[in-house]
Parts: structure tokens; sequence; C-alpha cells
């Protein structure tokens, strides 16, 4: 099968490509750094062209609700007009477990993005995923300030992007299915502890601060809104046997 992954180098997207290719499938990488862009539709009916099934794994880099909104409406629009004059049988779509209940800055634009699916013609699936156990170093790395190393408060079930990946690929070799079971991590960690660990791990010796960030995004992860509901798959490693893996 020939499956076209938009956002496919990013943090789950590069995931897809290669578990794609290592099942069999030919794998389109749909990114700015191979000609494509979401956003003015250039580049996407070509990386298109002949694909049976598209994967959105597209993301952007905002907290922001009003341009996170703007991209994944726009984003999602050439992707699914893009679908549509392809023939494409199957679109999959990688959302965020809870953006319903805290629909707050950058997940904001993912309810935007969920929304425009079912608005266009092609057959549909969407896999709402927990945060990534590679979330902590990212939000780490944007907290760092010197020797002292922010960590923000949040409660959160983690999960492997490979993981997630594997499970989207499951989705895409299947018929479309509308909204599917969420999928998470094995356990409930703390955002502050994860971020704790990995400056450990990482070999970093400063100061390791909790805080609570401010916006009603992160509010809402504190209050446990972004957990997932009982009957969420989970699905391992967890994050301790993740960044235990993990090299420097």
């Amino acid at each position: 099968m020939r499956i076209a992954v938009a956002g496919g180098t990013g943090t789950v997207g590069r995931h897809i490509v290669a578990e794609a290719r290592r099942r069999g499938h030919d794998a389109v990488v749909i990114a700015r750094s191979t000609g494509v862009d979401v956003l003015t539709g250039a580049g996407v009916d070509a990386a298109l062209a002949g694909v049976d099934t598209l994967i959105d794994a597209v993301s952007v880099g905002t907290m922001k609700a009003a341009e996170s909104s703007a991209f994944f409406r726009v984003a999602a629009g050439r992707l699914l007009e893009g679908a549509g004059r392809a023939g494409i049988s199957h679109a999959v779509l990688l959302s965020i477990v809870g953006i319903d209940r805290n629909p707050h800055g950058y997940y904001a634009g993912k309810v935007a993005q969920e929304e425009a699916y079912p608005q266009h013609d092609t057959p549909w699936s969407i896999v709402r995923a927990t945060q990534f156990h590679e979330f902590a170093p990212q939000v780490a790395a944007q907290a760092a300030f010197g020797p002292i190393q922010l960590a923000p408060r949040a409660r959160t079930m983690p999960i492997a992007a490979a993981t997630v990946a594997s499970r989207l690929l499951d989705v895409a070799e299947g018929g479309a299915a509308g909204r599917t079971v969420d999928i998470a991590g094995p356990r409930e960690e703390q955002l502050s502890d994860m971020i704790r660990a990995w400056a450990r791990r990482t070999g970093k010796r400063g100061l390791v601060v909790p805080v609570s960030l401010p916006g009603a995004q992160m509010r809402g992860m504190r209050a446990g809104l972004a957990l997932p509901g009982p009957e969420a798959l989970r699905l391992g490693p967890t994050y301790a046997e993740w960044l235990a893996d993990q090299t420097e």
C-alpha cells in the first residue's frame, strides 16, 4: 500500500514512516523539507498522486489558540481537498486525548482539525493519543534557564511515539472507522517528575524546580483533563522503560 505521512519528519511522523516501510508499504513523506507546504497547498497534489491512505500527523509550534486553530484548519483542508482529488480511500488523523474537555491553547487547534474531517468526502479515522514520552524533554528544553531547569506540573499518562506510530499503521491498514478507541501509556505520571528523571538521565545536575504554568490549557492538564477514560487501550513501554533506552 502507498501511504502518505503528513508531518513525516516530526516526533511521531518519522516513526510512522519507518514502521510503514518495515511493514512493506511505500511511504511518502509530506513535509516542507520534501517540498510540500500544507498551508499553501504547494506540492500536495504531487505528493498524494497514487496514494491509497493518508496519515495526518502534522503539528505546529505554538501554544496560542488562534494560531493553532488557523494552522490546523487550513492544513487539514489542504490535505483533505488533495485527498479527494487523488481518490484516496482512507485518511487517518492523529489527535490528542481530552481536547474536547480542555479546548484551549494548542488543543483548540486540534479540535478545529478534528472538525474538518467529517466535512470532506474522504473516509476517515481519528486516533486520539495521550502525550508522548518525548513530551517531557521537549518541554524541558523550552524551560531551561542556565543551570535551573523548570518542570511544569501536569497529570499525564504518556505513551511512546513509536507505539503511537504502530497503532496508526494498524488503523491505516484497516477500513475507515471514524473515532477509534483512545490510546495511552500504561500508567499515570506527573510531568514535573518526568522532566526531573530526564534531567538526571542526561547528566544535568542543576536545580529542577516544579512550577504551575499559567493558562487554561495547563490548568486543565493539572486537573487531569488530558487523562484517558477507562476504555482506552494502555500500551507500553512505561516512561521509565523508554527513558532507560534513550541515548545521551
